[in-house]
């Protein structure tokens, strides 16, 4: 009687382990659906884009663009976004080496944030360095395409330049978005 009570407890004691890991698995799997209902930021692009596309008014469309700008400022990373406000704080304060500096170390932190890209073009440009600034105005359009701003840059800078045609197909690219 012993041994079949003891074998009883054997073969009970599995189920109810795995009772408990079978219920933190299904709490598991409806959390990430209730994740998957929350839009990405790109999801958030795509659609503020399309949004965008379609506006007619344009201080509708004004308020779109700003909206979209703002989804660009957010790295993700407490970090990134601290290092990116410093540089502008720097930038403004004309202490361009210190803001390289800042966004030199966002962009080796996250290398797939646009706007830390796109601030340092902003920066090589207003430093005259537009080599330079092409060099991150193409990096920025590389991780999004439709980043008007930078499409903007790279107009002036092929205006600046002498080089009107391409500065028109930019302009064209801009005005596609």
């Amino acid at each position: 009687m012993r041994f079949f009570m003891l074998s009883a407890l054997c073969l009970a004691f599995p189920l109810v382990a795995v009772a408990p890991a079978a219920a933190h698995a299904q709490q598991a799997d409806k959390a990430s659906l209730d994740t998957s209902a929350t839009p990405t930021q790109a999801q958030r692009l795509d659609k503020l884009f399309d949004t965008l596309k379609r506006e007619g008014n344009p201080g509708v469309a004004k308020g779109i663009a700003d909206q979209i700008r703002r989804e660009w400022q957010d790295s993700g990373s407490a970090t990134v976004n601290l290092l990116i406000q410093w540089a502008d704080k720097a930038m403004t304060e004309d202490k361009n080496v210190a803001a390289l500096d800042y966004l030199d170390e966002a962009i080796r932190l996250k290398p797939d944030y646009v706007e830390a890209w796109n601030r340092r073009a902003t920066l090589h440009f207003k430093m005259g360095n537009y080599r330079k600034s092409m060099s991150d105005i193409n990096q920025v359009l590389a991780i999004e395409p439709r980043h008007f701003g930078a499409l903007a840059g790279m107009a002036a800078i092929m205006s600046q330049t002498g080089r009107d045609e391409m500065a028109l197909k930019a302009w064209e690219k801009f005005l596609d978005i």
